[in-house]
């Protein structure tokens, strides 16, 4: 594969910490963002959202006390409440050209590595 790497993390997060481990000592090159620092748009989460093939409930961290208020609400609401608070998203996201995965557990990063 030769598409870059961009992993979207929070530095603070231990399965961030990992990835990040993973990604260096494979020697492939790539691209760092915290989340927190560059903050995602509406429309980058949507994106990354779809090349995980997941959806929008799957990427909500279900146990962050604000989720709670989020059990009924919309595709749209809770992407937009993601973007205001960066961690009622899972993390880390590891993009590689189309394809993209939640590294939870951080060794989910080998599949865009092979």
């Amino acid at each position: 594969m030769s598409d870059k790497i961009i992993i979207y993390q929070k530095p603070t997060c231990s399965k961030c910490r990992a990835t990040l481990s993973l990604l260096k000592d494979s020697g492939e090159e790539f691209e760092s963002v915290n989340y927190y620092e560059a903050p995602l748009t509406t429309d980058k989460l949507q994106e990354l959202i779809q090349k995980l093939n997941m959806s929008v409930h799957d990427v909500l961290r279900k146990d962050e006390p604000s989720a709670r208020n989020l059990s009924t609400a919309s595709d749209d609401e809770i992407i937009k409440a993601m973007v205001e608070n960066p961690d009622l998203m899972q993390r880390p996201i590891v993009v590689r050209g189309d394809k993209a995965k939640l590294c939870r557990p951080p060794e989910n990063v080998l599949d865009l590595l092979k």
